[in-house]
């Protein structure tokens, strides 16, 4: 097994998720089996119970897992599936030691930090670094650790002395050190400043560790001097120190790596025999992939209407299948967001400015995404936006929290229930229309909801959604909630137009809700984004991008197939592309739960143009840069 540990410097959200997510891509283009760990020196078990202000979304796992967000950004760049042990936080760690120290596991040994702490941390990585990630269930070969935080956090001290250690333990062909440095470029001067860089490689080489890597990133583009002067006084040598600086789009980081001959540095350090030099079209698919998001030129706008949008990392998952679905569209996605409290009659009393112009952005946009959340804050604003895409045949996709604002909203306006609600809001309603579940424990907060994958079956043949997952019969997603639909209101709601075409094993839960004669008014209990790569979108969706650029009935209607006219800058009527055409589509459905797009074409493309030049490798992954925030003083649930 071949180990690389990413750690960070200067600052903490410097990328360290995209650039460890980089190396995987590249390793994975070599055929290396991959495998990738997320060290949180955080106290807390795991991610479960954080405010999304605090440390942005929580990325859950097949297994159920409540884990940072960079496993998201793994799975979708690798198109691995990772398990909750993947994520090691201090809590984590800590809580195995005492646990052995109570049954007695160490003979009356006094515990401390060095060895028992740090053994620890070793024995887990070496063993999570061994369990397949792939579908093949193929044993991974390199195993890319990422010590989040920044170099010198005292709370991240004990993961550095273990690594020290580690590096001996697996000896120097197997393990190396990428470190991720900040170099600022100050507008007064205008010139890259690399003492940042040296004082971090100094605290890093004084804790023992020496890099054998120096990742650069900048604002601007960083010349060959100052390349060379971190190498001076970093102690590698040029070809060690990677400068990579913002870029387009995130598609181009592993293009910018590979062309810095990050191949070949791995593959001489950890000794991993990979033929050289490479294929002539090496990493032409992330080429293809990147050209084709850089020349979208139409655009759809999607409002977001959220409960966190101080913090968009609170939305990472969403925004990353929204744009994976307007992307195998041929659109440029244009997110707007809107904070739900703002929708609300309360603010347009307090503040009139936020509240229209909150409203202003929700009329301009094409479709509606409500996402997931807790709490009664901002409810009212997303039962406003559920209302109003219902009564204008606005495109809407509600997910968790937003299908039961929807049913609520549904309820009061619909069925004349004015007093409906959720028992998470108002315990003693007479008409609880959504109530808790037997698996939520109000004693104990953290991993007690109904988490991870479990199947959904469709109940009618014709609905949308049975159509977009390729007319399966079940599906599987993962879930994070605690309450649901009540079963007593269902029929009452589906007499009234609001239809439950999905529900769970036991036909008990309600999974996923279509309006009668709406375009595309769609709400999942599930969580869809989890599960989106960037070209196998998720289909619901695809089905908001395609319904907000008024594709969806020509979609449907091919049998869930767009065609390259579909997907060009011609905005013409495709009805009349010729049925032979019908080969060169660019999505279909494929054995999983969403779509393989089989053939890309970028908008420079003509149909005309021989098929060698328009086929595209379908194993794209890819995903966002993560950078974290901080809560602010007054956060709220």
């Amino acid at each position: 097994m071949k180990y690389i540990l990413v750690t960070g410097g200067v600052i903490s959200g410097v990328g360290k998720g995209v650039i460890a997510s980089s190396f995987g891509t590249i390793l994975k283009c070599c055929n290396i089996h991959v495998t990738s760990i997320k060290i949180d020196p955080y106290i807390n078990i795991d991610a479960g119970t954080f405010s999304p202000f605090e440390h942005g979304e929580v990325y859950v796992l097949d297994d159920g897992g409540e884990v940072d967000l960079d496993l998201g950004n793994y799975e979708r760049f690798l198109d691995i599936t990772l398990h909750r042990d993947n994520n090691i936080t201090t809590g984590k760690i800590y809580q195995h030691v005492i646990s052995k120290e109570r049954r007695g596991d160490f003979l009356g040994q006094t515990v401390q930090v060095v060895p028992h702490i740090t053994d620890a941390i070793q024995e887990w990585v070496e063993r999570v670094a061994n369990q397949p990630v792939s579908q093949d269930g193929t044993k991974p070969q390199v195993c890319i650790v990422e010590l989040g935080g920044t170099i010198g956090d005292i709370e991240g001290m004990p993961f550095v002395e273990a690594f020290r250690q580690f590096q001996f333990r697996v000896k120097k062909e197997n393990f190396c050190c990428a470190h991720v440095s900040l170099v600022p470029q100050p507008r007064a001067t205008g010139e890259p400043k690399t003492k940042p860089t040296q004082a971090s490689v100094r605290e890093l080489r004084g804790l023992g560790l020496s890099p054998d890597l120096i990742v650069c990133r900048s604002e601007n583009p960083i010349g060959q001097t100052v390349k060379e002067k971190i190498s001076n006084f970093c102690h590698v040598a040029p070809e060690q120190v990677i400068c990579i600086h913002d870029l387009s789009s995130i598609y181009r980081v592993p293009i910018l790596m590979e062309s810095q001959g990050i191949v070949e540095f791995f593959n001489d350090r950890l000794q991993l025999n990979i033929p050289m030099p490479p294929p002539r079209r090496f990493m032409q698919k992330w080429k293809d992939l990147a050209e084709r998001v850089d020349t979208l030129r139409k655009d759809v706008t999607i409002a977001l209407v959220g409960k966190y949008t101080k913090l968009e990392d609170s939305y990472a998952s969403v925004t990353k299948a929204l744009q994976h679905a307007s992307v195998a569209a041929g659109y440029k996605l244009n997110v707007k967001y809107i904070e739900a409290a703002n929708l609300e009659n309360a603010t347009k009393m307090e503040n009139p400015v936020q509240y229209h112009e909150a409203w202003q952005q929700l009329c301009k946009s094409d479709g509606v995404v409500v996402p997931g959340g807790f709490g009664k804050r901002g409810m009212d604003g997303k039962m406003e936006a559920c209302k109003w895409c219902r009564e204008t045949q606005k495109p809407f996709l509600g997910i968790c929290l937003g299908l039961q604002a929807a049913v609520i909203e549904f309820s009061r306006n619909v069925l004349k229930l004015p007093d409906a609600d959720t028992t998470e809001n108002e315990q003693n309603t007479p008409n609880p229309v959504v109530i808790d579940m037997p698996e939520y424990n109000p004693g104990s907060m953290g991993g007690t909801m109904r988490l991870g994958k479990r199947y959904t079956l469709f109940t009618e043949s014709n609905s949308i959604l049975k159509q977009m997952y390729g007319k399966k019969d079940r599906i599987e997603e993962r879930h994070r909630h605690r309450y649901e639909v009540n079963p007593k209101f269902v029929p009452e709601l589906e007499a009234a137009g609001m239809k439950f075409v999905g529900h769970d094993e036991d036909k008990i839960r309600m999974e996923i809700l279509e309006l009668e004669g709406h375009p595309y008014f769609v709400a999942t209990q599930y969580h869809p984004e989890y599960l989106s790569r960037p070209l196998k979108p998720s289909p619901p969706f695809l089905g908001l991008i395609l319904s907000s650029v008024g594709k969806l009935p020509s979609y449907l209607a091919r049998g869930c197939r767009l065609s390259p006219r579909q997907l060009s800058d011609d905005d013409s009527d495709d009805d009349d592309v010729p049925p032979t055409m019908l080969k060169d589509n660019l999505l279909t459905p494929d054995s999983g739960n969403s779509y393989t797009v089989s053939h890309c074409q970028t908008s420079s493309q003509s149909p005309n143009m021989p098929k060698e030049n328009v086929e595209k490798n379908t194993s794209l992954f890819t995903e966002g840069q993560s950078s974290k925030g901080s809560a602010p003083k007054d956060v709220s649930n």
